[in-house]
């Protein structure tokens, strides 16, 4: 399949807060549950050129640290970071992202991209790292059916059993077994824009976003719109 030009254009990678959910009516009182992603301005901590770095990029900061000594600074940043930090003169930041650019020149140092970066798009995608669940067995992670709920049984929430007669006498790889669940990487594409407050810096997207509240989203104009 070939990809449209517009496509193939890098899209700039914001990073925000999921502060939670609300919902909004229309005109005609229909509702629509929305996220809200609040998106403090992102300040330009690093260019990257084809003439030094062989791409064109830049480096974004997001959540400035709060901190009332600069020893606590010291203790929460690593030497190397405060030296990265100090070279573009840029108060430290909690997350670092980069975002591949047509042109790095178009970006200058300390500048802020706040959520006027998305005037004009209506659909976005949204990635962070969902909920983790911990250990969980195989009715909750796989949705096992279990057996029957009767006293008699004995077979109730496990998995029952896996082994295999002398051929193969082994075990198939990637069978469903209990394990750590959630805690990963989760992207949902084209999720609509629904409202847009500058004042506030947040932005009100339909359905829902993943990871807990208060979580860190990396928000992007949509791929495949």
């Amino acid at each position: 399949m070939v990809q449209s030009k517009e496509n193939t254009v890098p899209k700039l990678v914001l990073m925000g807060k999921k502060v939670g959910m609300t919902q909004r009516f229309d005109d005609k009182g229909n509702v629509t549950p929305c996220t809200v992603i609040e998106i403090e301005p992102n300040v330009v901590v690093q260019l990257k050129t084809t003439d030094k770095d062989g791409y064109e990029a830049i480096q974004l900061g997001f959540q400035k640290l709060q901190v009332n000594h600069e020893e606590t600074l010291k203790k929460r940043v690593t030497q190397p970071l405060l030296g990265h930090f100090k070279k573009a003169d840029i108060a430290p930041r909690r997350f670092l992202s980069e975002s591949r650019v047509s042109q790095a020149s178009d970006y200058a140092l300390g500048q802020e991209i706040g959520v006027e970066h998305f005037d004009g798009i209506e659909f976005i995608d949204a990635r962070s790292v969902s909920k983790g669940k911990g250990y969980q067995g195989v009715i909750k992670r796989h949705h096992f059916a279990g057996g029957p709920a009767a006293h008699g049984s004995g077979f109730h929430r496990h998995g029952g059993s896996t082994g295999m007669r002398t051929t193969p006498g082994r075990n198939f790889p990637g069978t469903k077994k209990p394990g750590h669940m959630g805690h990963k990487p989760v992207t949902v594409q084209n999720l609509k824009i629904v409202h847009i407050d500058k004042e506030k810096g947040v932005i009100l997207v339909k359905g829902t976003v993943p990871g807990p509240v208060g979580a860190m989203v990396k928000v992007t104009p949509a791929l495949k719109s």
